[in-house]
């Protein structure tokens, strides 16, 4: 029942949608994007945070109009910066910490736009790494682990700054491809083609990119830091393929294939791998 509720619910958003790109092609594409790029889940109140994250030093950070919030456990010199994905928080991060806390390293999570304690409604990879960058500029991190959209967050991250004091990165469950995204959140509320060219001019517009170049194998192409991917055969959110071409297009890095995890890829076993690649000298 449900989903025959939700069925009817995204056609009826779509219908409208599309009957508005008739009068007004601009306020369609806007409420298209809109919808499209706005997380309904992932906040976080000052008053209820997760323990996980009142354990921690937190700081709020003013850029280009907006706020966003970090969390640091504090260890040494060693800096390792956690970026989450679409409609999570800096708290998805509390199976993995045990494990990187045993090296002694100061830890730091993100929380995204739109997402967690930060500002804003819309979420989007260029701000996200705009936001790193300014954690990149105070503490240097040696260290970057990102999970989902924040995985494909720090590929863009990377291949557009070009951080050579970035020693490591791990990319968990990213997607690729974004037009693949787009496409099926288009067919999803059955847009038509007024509303698919607009968004597509709005991302040119906005990024400067051309949906076929808002690629995580191409982001991973222009990166000569070591990483490390790993995506799960069973992902239903983000398919295994996308991690494969991620991985073909990154020369320094090795692929980890998983069964069983899906897409959250929360393991003791896949853990104690990423420890390993990250703190074992070879």
């Amino acid at each position: 029942m449900k989903k025959l509720i939700y069925f009817f619910y995204t056609k009826s958003v779509g219908l409208y949608i599309n009957f508005l790109s008739f009068v007004y092609p601009e306020k369609a594409t806007q409420l298209a994007y809109s919808l499209f790029s706005e997380p309904r889940d992932g906040r976080l109140t000052k008053t209820s945070l997760p323990k996980i994250l009142q354990e921690t030093q937190s700081e709020t950070y003013q850029h280009n109009g907006h706020h966003f919030q970090s969390y640091t456990w504090k260890g040494n010199d060693t800096v390792i910066l956690l970026v989450h994905g679409w409609e999570s928080n800096a708290s998805r991060w509390e199976n993995i910490l045990p494990y990187l806390q045993k090296s002694g390293s100061t830890i730091i999570a993100i929380d995204a736009p739109a997402h967690g304690l930060s500002s804003g409604k819309e979420f989007n990879i260029p701000q996200y790494a705009e936001f790193i960058h300014v954690l990149f500029e105070k503490y240097n991190p040696n260290y970057l682990i990102g999970h989902s959209l924040g995985a494909k967050t720090c590929l863009y991250y990377q291949s557009v700054y070009q951080n050579s004091d970035l020693e490591k990165m791990v990319i968990l469950g990213s997607p690729s491809d974004f037009s693949i995204i787009l496409n099926n959140y288009i067919t999803l509320l059955s847009l038509n083609s007024i509303v698919s060219a607009g968004l597509a001019k709005h991302y040119l517009k906005s990024f400067n990119l051309k949906l076929e170049h808002f690629s995580g194998k191409l982001f991973a192409s222009k990166i000569k830091t070591k990483g490390f991917i790993a995506h799960d055969t069973e992902d239903t959110v983000v398919l295994f393929e996308e991690g494969k071409k991620i991985a073909g297009s990154w020369k320094n890095s090795i692929f980890i294939e998983t069964t069983g995890l899906g897409h959250s890829l929360h393991d003791d076993e896949l853990y104690k791998k990423i420890a390993r690649f990250l703190f074992e000298t070879e």
